[in-house]
């Protein structure tokens, strides 16, 4: 059965709240103008490049990298980011930033609890072996065993 429109709608203002609350800093506002100028494979892409312009990013992170061509972000001074290079990346700077944050995703994740294993499984799922492989090692630490309540 189908979502009613209205609950899909509640749902999606919901997120976008929970973001907005999490990351106070991450709208770009008045990139609008923008728009037109911008030339992708998929026109429907074209406000995240001018949310980036504005913004002054660096790059954009996205599995969709088909969709934003090196030959239009570059003379932009942008660049697209696959997730799983970009966790890598961070990783490089400060594994112990991204392991405390893999922890916290992985607090998150309470119904059912999840093992590391079954995390790092998740993410495996979800194209990001890369960050799998360094968080391997951390898999106890990310998500406790001893977290995880037993049936008795």
């Amino acid at each position: 059965m189908k979502a009613e429109p209205s609950r899909d709608r509640k749902a999606l203002e919901r997120a976008k709240m929970l973001m907005n609350r999490a990351v106070t800093d991450a709208n770009v506002t008045d990139y609008e103008p923008l728009i037109n100028s911008i030339v992708l494979p998929d026109p429907d892409d074209r406000h995240v490049v001018a949310a980036a312009i504005k913004a002054k990013a660096d790059g954009i992170v996205t599995f969709n990298l088909k969709d934003f061509p090196t030959s239009v972000l570059e003379p932009l001074n942008l660049e697209a980011i696959h997730p799983d290079d970009f966790i890598n990346a961070q990783m490089d700077l400060t594994d112990a930033a991204v392991i405390q944050a893999a922890t916290k995703c992985c607090r998150r994740l309470a119904n059912p609890p999840k093992s590391g294993k079954d995390y790092l499984d998740t993410l495996q799922k979800q194209q990001l072996p890369k960050t799998v492989a360094a968080l391997r090692p951390y898999e106890e630490i990310i998500c406790p065993s001893s977290a995880i309540p037993r049936l008795r």
